[in-house]
């Protein structure tokens, strides 16, 4: 039962950390986000690798 929880939590806890990392995100000014490296209107591909795959590297979710 402890497991089940425990992975109701985490799952949880991940879909805020989404959320935020999606907000935040598409909140950036676009010239910061261009100098990042990040395209705004790849929020949530790149929020889905950062939170789920800890994949932190925006350069991979550039558009062609």
């Amino acid at each position: 039962m402890t497991a089940i929880v425990n992975s109701l939590f985490n799952a949880a806890q991940k879909r805020i950390a989404f959320n935020r990392t999606v907000a935040e995100i598409e909140a950036m000014p676009r010239d910061v986000a261009l100098d990042l490296g990040i395209f705004r209107e790849d929020a949530s591909l790149i929020a889905h690798a950062a939170v789920y795959e800890g994949d932190t590297d925006a350069s991979a979710f550039r558009s062609q």
